[in-house]
């Protein structure tokens, strides 16, 4: 057998290098994952290919010996050293994540994904201004409003509040740009939505409001006001693109953004600001339900069953819940106790990771885990999900329901974040001020659930060396 004649024609069927991701050889296979699946029947056809067997990864038995000569020529080829790529957990991680993505890249995940291409822009804001009002009413409460009357911390101050006070202008700019409308249209629609005593629409006779048809009540722009504000930059956007084909092109400047508006208004005012009042006391109802009423219960389920979303990229759909605990005007005052529950999710997988990389010989295993853990206990936890524990199986398994301690131990000790955006032991930064020892023993504790669940559970020598190779 020629070893590089038969490289080249396993190289050929499979696509060549730009359908292959990682080879790497065991004592009697050559294993390639391919982007695309190639022609099994051209592939066994090849002088020296004794089998091909479909997994994970396309296994192409050889035989011992042949093996290697092949691999080592096949590796030229392809420019990528044996093994899964050079055992760069970042790289298999981005292919596993982006193959799982296309496996479950339906309507809704397309649609979520939208919704936090909205609010991910607005991250550093929240961040920012989420941290100032922290910070700022800690001060505030232990010197008793000392500085209240400065005006460098009253400018500080002031941060915070624009941010959250203004933030359906923002959350409507966003929308109707990401629905394919004009942004300002859909900051105007979103600015009907903040309280300010100098709205018409807020305007008193006597005691006496302005009253709406359907709901016969005053308009009350504060409630519902940035789920409003969402759902109307994605209706102003629509209607735009609907008014602008049947507007004559002269007229386009003036009347579409004209016509827009106002039927936009009445959609906002008589339909889209009742149903989100009526989504934001249905959220606030449930999360009340799940963490108050089921209380330790309600912790281990939220954190044991957020990893699965993750690896869908159905957790995108929360980040509106986020931005509205984290409102120091809504119900919560600004603190977010749905946060540090499900962050112990990472701490989960972290734990699994180090069951794995204790208990495996498999080197190549070992090498991804203790390449993935040190960003995974930072919560960067995608290298460790997609080249290790979610490729595995049973790991993700068990890393999910060991996770669920560290939510037990978030619930019972009343752990919230005064903003958003890090994860990890990172949350130190933005969990409430007092509480980082508590945080840090829930994390501990999901760190354990994970390595114990994992390491009497979890690994399974036949499926690491099916992944892995020998």
């Amino acid at each position: 057998m020629d070893a590089k004649k038969t490289a080249k024609e396993i190289y050929d069927i499979l696509g060549g290098r730009e359908n292959i991701v990682s080879n790497a050889v065991c004592m009697t296979r050559l294993r390639v994952k391919v982007r695309k699946d190639p022609n099994l029947s051209e592939l066994k056809k090849v002088e020296g290919v004794l089998n091909v067997v479909e997994a994970d990864t396309l296994q192409i038995v050889l035989g011992p010996g042949k093996v290697n000569s092949v691999g080592q020529e096949f590796s030229k080829l392809t420019g990528i050293s044996l093994g899964f790529s050079d055992n760069n957990v970042e790289d298999v991680a981005k292919e596993n994540k982006k193959a799982n993505k296309q496996k479950y890249d339906g309507p809704v995940q397309r649609f979520l994904q939208k919704i936090a291409n909205i609010f991910v822009p607005l991250l550093p804001g929240i961040i920012a201004a989420g941290l100032i009002m922290g910070i700022t009413n800690v001060i505030n409460v232990t010197t008793k409003n000392a500085y209240n009357t400065m005006w460098w911390f009253a400018a500080i101050k002031s941060l915070g509040f624009v941010m959250f006070g203004y933030l359906a202008i923002y959350v409507g700019m966003n929308a109707a740009k990401e629905f394919g409308g004009t942004a300002v249209l859909g900051g105007i629609i979103g600015a009907l939505f903040i309280a300010n005593d100098k709205l018409p629409l807020l305007a008193k006779t006597g005691d006496a409001g302005i009253i709406l048809p359907i709901t016969n009540k005053p308009f009350t722009p504060g409630i519902g006001g940035l789920l409003a504000a969402l759902f109307m930059g994605m209706i102003v956007a629509y209607l735009e693109k609907q008014i602008r084909k049947i507007i004559p092109s002269m007229l386009d400047t003036f009347l579409t953004p004209l016509l827009t508006l106002i039927i936009s208004v009445f959609i906002a005012l008589l339909i889209i600001q009742p149903l989100g009042t009526g989504i934001t006391k249905g959220i606030y109802v449930i999360l009340d339900f799940v963490y108050n009423k089921l209380g330790l219960l309600g912790g281990y389920i939220l954190a044991a069953g957020f990893l699965p979303l993750v690896s869908v990229g159905l957790h995108q759909a929360l980040t509106p819940i986020h931005v509205l605990l984290n409102n120091p005007d809504g119900p919560t005052k600004g603190i977010n106790y749905l946060l540090p529950i499900l962050m112990m999710a990472g701490g989960g997988q972290v734990g699994a990771g180090l069951a794995i990389y204790v208990k495996t010989k498999n080197e190549k295993l070992r090498t991804m885990v203790r390449n993935a853990l040190p960003v995974g206990i930072l919560g960067i936890g995608e290298p460790l999900m997609y080249a290790v524990t979610l490729p595995l199986g049973k790991p993700f398994i068990t890393a999910c329901l060991g996770s669920g301690l560290g939510g037990f131990l978030a619930a019972l000790f009343h752990l919230g974040t005064i903003s958003q955006g890090v994860s990890g032991l990172f949350g130190l930064l933005i969990v409430v001020p007092g509480t980082w020892i508590f945080f840090i023993i829930a994390m501990l504790g999901a760190y354990a659930g994970g390595f114990v669940l994992t390491y009497f559970f979890g690994v399974d020598d036949e499926r690491i060396e099916e992944i892995y190779g020998e």
